[in-house]
């Protein structure tokens, strides 16, 4: 019979022996049932569980309430906010995990300009969005400021969300046109590969610094960890900056995990020295211009 541990010492058995790698709770779940069959066999008799297919959903529900209490005496146990969320064991500490998540070499297949196009098609095709999104490379700056003037100046992708609907009767959208005060929102995206504990308040406050100027103002990542959920959650509750959990696979499948905040007008002030520092923010505001000029937009002149 395999020796007997405890749910808890079960799971960190696991990670320890796949360190780095991301499992979710039900896979957790398959390799506890295959590893310990006697132990799940006595669990299935004693709990009444009708099946073991409902014993294994049993087990990762377990796995997914015990976390918190594992990981107080186990730091390197991590879960991120993935759908389904995944758990795993490092011994990198936080910041170390941001420097290889950033890192080329570390991460060749996926590097942070990769996500921008994700990004984008996410925008795009969410129907409760439908955001036409523009690229912003900070190497296209003037830098007229200096060295270290615009600093967390450029936010790493723009937006614009149209308020004239393709479905619209075409009077309505002539009318919309040439009557309403409004046609379009602007939006601002600041992309990270990760956060964690180590770089969650850098990192909002960047999107706060690059997006002061817009509509709505996102912090968006591949991955979050979970324990930076909660602070992530009170400094967007203080500034209104929201956060996008990005699916790299399946862009689609992406979500706004903490909605922005929506400032009513624009901060042209700030918006003018983008515009004069960068031309692919001039080019963005262009597109912008022409768009409620004429409400005609070319999808061309977006990503």
């Amino acid at each position: 019979m395999a020796q007997k541990l405890k749910l808890p010492n079960k799971v960190l058995k696991f990670l320890r022996q796949n360190p780095e790698q991301k499992f979710t709770a039900e896979e957790i779940a398959n390799w506890i049932f295959e590893t310990y069959p006697d132990d799940c066999r006595e669990k299935l008799e004693r709990t009444g569980v009708d099946n073991e297919i409902a014993l294994l959903g049993q087990i990762a529900a377990e796995i997914g309430s015990l976390y918190s209490r594992i990981q107080k005496r186990q730091p390197g146990l991590k879960t991120n906010e993935d759908s389904p969320r995944k758990y795993y064991f490092t011994e990198l500490t936080d910041s170390a995990e941001i420097v290889q998540a950033e890192n080329s070499e570390a991460s060749p297949v996926l590097k942070e300009l990769d996500l921008y196009p994700v990004l984008s098609e996410y925008l795009r095709l969410d129907p409760d969005l439908k955001i036409y999104s523009k690229r912003i490379d900070e190497k296209r700056s003037t830098n007229s400021q200096g060295r270290h003037g615009n600093r967390h100046l450029y936010p790493d992708l723009v937006g614009m969300e149209v308020l004239i609907s393709d479905d619209w009767h075409p009077e309505i959208k002539s009318c919309v046109q040439h009557h309403a005060k409004k046609k379009a929102k602007l939006w601002s995206f600041e992309v990270k590969q990760k956060i964690n504990r180590s770089n969650v308040r850098e990192a909002f406050f960047q999107a706060v610094s690059n997006s002061s100027w817009a509509n709505f103002g996102y912090l968006v990542a591949r991955e979050l960890i979970t324990d930076a959920l909660k602070e992530l959650r009170m400094l967007a509750s203080l500034h209104g900056i929201g956060f996008i959990q990005l699916n790299a696979k399946r862009p689609t499948e992406s979500q706004i995990l903490i909605p922005a905040k929506e400032r009513n007008e624009i901060d042209w002030d700030t918006a003018n020295r983008l515009t004069e520092e960068n031309k692919n923010f001039l080019n963005y505001i262009i597109f912008v211009r022409r768009f409620c000029e004429t409400g005609e937009l070319n999808p061309a002149d977006w990503d």
